[in-house]
């Protein structure tokens, strides 16, 4: 299956929000959170922060990843979003979109990615797939989240492009 990735749209929406609904990984309130993050990306485009790409499979939308320039920083990205519809994972279909992004963020000068996850039970899975992609973790709260819930920093770095 091949899959193409583009910038999301408006259409997107309900089909991105059904995706995190249905990961249990996700609170209610985080589904909020990326309701509002996406809004806000909707309304401003690249202006808002955010960038969000989409992953297509026979035209229905199977994943999305949401990232954007750190505030205040030179070069440092977040990845604050990446999900793909439970029937496509194990696909290669996260891998693709953490590319793209990751190519994105390369072109725009970036030379440190940071994504921030919990360490809860039913995290394995997802902390696997940021180690297997080339992220080292090089912070961990404790109980940041809620007690027995740390939040786990893993970071990419890229080296310094020759002008």
């Amino acid at each position: 299956m091949e899959m193409n990735i583009r910038p999301m749209n408006n259409k997107d929406k309900p089909a991105i929000i059904q995706i995190l609904k249905a990961t249990p990984e996700f609170t209610q309130a985080e589904v909020v959170l990326a309701d509002e993050i996406i809004e806000e990306y909707l309304h401003k485009s690249f202006e808002s922060g955010y960038m969000i790409l989409v992953g297509e499979v026979d035209s229905k939308l199977v994943g999305y990843i949401c990232y954007g320039p750190t505030p205040i920083t030179e070069g440092t990205w977040d990845i604050y979003w990446i999900a793909v519809d439970r029937n496509y994972q194990g696909k290669g279909f996260g891998k693709k979109l953490m590319q793209a992004a990751e190519e994105d963020i390369r072109k725009s000068g970036g030379r440190l990615i940071l994504v921030e996850t919990s360490s809860k039970h039913g995290y394995e899975k997802t902390n696997l797939f940021y180690q297997h992609m080339g992220y080292k973790e090089v912070c961990r709260i404790k109980d940041f989240y809620m007690i027995g819930d740390d939040r786990v920093t893993y970071e990419k770095r890229f080296p310094p492009t020759n002008s």
